[in-house]
Formats: structure tokens, sequence, C-alpha cells
């Protein structure tokens, strides 16, 4: 039996999708900055899909620029944020995705920005007094926040720290890669100048995404060499893959209150499950309404063969994570679990879920979970 339980590091190509892209593949392939009519026609099919994105956001279809994914999104925001603003200072977390992180401390290290880290507690958990702390005694500032952590789940009070950041004029970006599709997100009410997107989240192909930018934040481009997003991001569009993010994102708009049903269920299935076979399991992160529904990140009891856990476990066809899946071959461990101070001597395994995982998937996976435990 093959069981995937990985899905936040990437999700299987809704069939629906893969129709609705194919016809730019093998029939529809002009370069749409081509002024002829199979150009025309693909330059049209990608407006369509940018409205589409921006209607069910609530935002300008002006206000979406498409990039290759969810790191570019998040590099164009940051530095360009940075480079045309003028902000000298930047707050994040220790917990965010390598995306931000890494980003924002290469601009440190050339010494363009003083970066402040937020404090997060134990479940990961912003502290938002110690964010406002931080925005009042220091100039203009750049936060960068993640709505939904990747590898334990914790949810950040987007609208919440919105506000706060607006009191003291800071610019506002959060890394929405693994909320985009499984919620419900009006950018009207949200006071955030930058939010990401990559396709391949939610059922939709990989190397596509986006970058929301408010229409109140003017920033310079990142890449140049063509007049491309309104001459924000230079090069020829991914035709098909802009056509599949859009379909795929509205697909999950259509039947979000179905999938949040069955994927909560299957993982309180699993976590309830666990909590009964395994004594001594625990969770990193969140895992009621404050957490990603699509995310159980287990912390086993010790075990002598507790580091070699996801080997076992792809042995036995089942695909789960101990991290980011953008940190493979990183000896170093989840910084994640590092910066909420997590066990890290026990053995941790992120389970992430979607509207394919199945209650026999589960009950296989429990069977030999139990069994690697003996």
């Amino acid at each position: 039996m093959k069981v995937y339980l990985d899905n936040a590091a990437t999700t299987k190509l809704d069939a629906k999708v893969l129709e609705a892209m194919l016809p730019f593949m093998t029939e529809d392939y002009g370069n749409p900055s081509s002024i002829h009519a199979f150009g025309r026609k693909t330059r049209s099919a990608i407006e369509v899909a940018r409205k589409t994105v921006a209607k069910l956001l609530n935002v300008a279809p002006a206000e979406i620029f498409f990039t290759s994914g969810g790191t570019e999104a998040d590099n164009m925001a940051i530095n360009q944020s940075i480079h045309s603003l003028g902000i000298k200072h930047a707050i994040t977390s220790k917990i965010e995705h390598h995306a931000v992180e890494h980003t924002l401390q290469v601009l440190e290290k050339e010494g363009k920005i003083k970066l402040s880290w937020v404090n997060v507690d134990a479940k990961g958990n912003v502290d938002l007094n110690h964010l406002e702390e931080l925005l009042k005694t220091n100039d203009r500032s750049f936060v960068s926040l993640m709505h939904a952590n990747n590898e334990i789940g914790t949810l950040l009070p987007l609208e919440k720290v919105g506000e706060i950041c607006a009191k003291y004029d800071a610019v506002f970006h959060s890394d929405t890669v693994q909320t985009m599709g499984h919620f419900p997100m009006d950018l009207q009410k949200i006071k955030v100048h930058f939010v990401t997107c990559a396709a391949h989240k939610f059922h939709g192909p990989k190397g596509v995404g986006f970058l929301y930018v408010n229409h109140t934040i003017k920033i310079q481009p990142m890449i140049h060499g063509g007049a491309q997003e309104r001459n924000m991001r230079g090069g020829t569009e991914n035709t098909q893959g802009i056509i599949g993010l859009a379909k795929a994102l509205e697909i999950c708009y259509t039947e979000m209150d179905e999938h949040i049903a069955h994927i909560r269920g299957i993982k309180n299935y699993m976590k309830e499950r666990l909590e009964k076979e395994i004594p001594g399991i625990e969770f990193n992160g969140e895992t009621g309404d404050n957490s990603l529904y699509t995310v159980l990140n287990c912390r086993f009891p010790a075990h002598p063969d507790a580091e070699m856990m996801l080997f076992n476990l792809d042995i036995a066809g089942i695909a789960a994570s101990g991290g980011s899946a953008c940190s493979s071959g990183s000896n170093q461990g989840s910084h994640v679990l590092r910066g909420i101070g997590a066990d890290v001597s026990r053995a941790s395994v992120r389970f992430s879920f979607c509207k394919y995982t199945t209650k026999e998937d589960i009950d296989y996976t429990i069977e030999k979970l139990t069994g690697m435990l003996k």
C-alpha cells in the first residue's frame, strides 16, 4: 500500500487542473508577448486567470503578480521593500520559512537592515505584546510573519497583526503559502501589504505562484529583462502554470467547506488514534482551532530506532516529513522545533493531509507506526 501524507510539501495535481492546462501546452502555445493571434490568445488567458485570482481574494487584478512560486514571491516582497521603501529595520520570527528567514539574514549581513526577532511561545504563537514593543522602539519597520507555520501548523492572527502593524505604519508581509486555498481570504478586511502563493500547495502545478502587492505600496521589479507582469517581472510567463493556478484556486474556493470538514476530520481521527495507541506521544505546535487543519506534527516517545522512523515509513510506502521539504538534505534538524524549544532528542514527524487522504491511509500508517515502536 502507498500512502501520501506529505501534502504540506506538495500536493497531487487535480485532474480538472490538468484538463484546463493541457490546451496551453499543445494547441494555444503562443508567446503572450507576441502581437499575433497566437500570442493574443495566451495573453487573454493569463489576464482572465489574474482576474479569477483577484476576485477570489477580493482585490484588484493589478495587485496580482505571477511568479515562479512562493520563494520568489517572498524574496520579491522582502528585497524590494527594503530596496524601494528605504526601510532599515525588519521584524520576523525564528520559525519562519527559510525563504523569509535567510533572505532577511542576508540583508542584515549586508548592513542594509537591523533585524529583530519577535518572541514565540512553546506552541509557536507569536508574542503580540513583544511585536508591538519592537515596533514602538524602532523606526518604521518591515514585518514578515507567516500565516501558518509549515512544520507545526500554528496559525497567526492575521487581522490582529495587521492592525498592530498599521498602528505603527509598518509594512506587513505574510507568507501565506500554506493557507492560500485552504482558508477563505478577503484581503479587503486584512491590513496586509504582501501575501504569497505557491500553486502546488493546493493541487495546482509546481513552478508557479503569485505575489499580492497592495496598491498603496510601490516597489521596483526584482527580475529585469522584459515588460511582462506590467513591468514588474521580466521573463516569458508560465502560461499553462498560471492557468492551472487559477483553476486550482477556483476549485478550492468552490469546495472549501467540504474539504475543510473532511481534512479536519482526518487530522482529528489520526490524533485520537495516536493518543490511544502510542502512550507518551506529544504534538508540536497548536492542534486545535488555532492550527492549520492540514498538518499534524507528532513527537514520538524515546525509542532506539527513532532516527530511522522516516526511513522505515518510506520502506512501508508511507510518505511523511521531518520538517520542511525545502530543507531536505540538511543534517541540522528542524529550525522550527529548535525555535520553539521542543525536545529535539525525540523523533518528530510531520504528517500532512489533503482532500484525497482517507481513513484507510491513517489506519495503515498507525499500524506501521505501532509496529516500529514496539
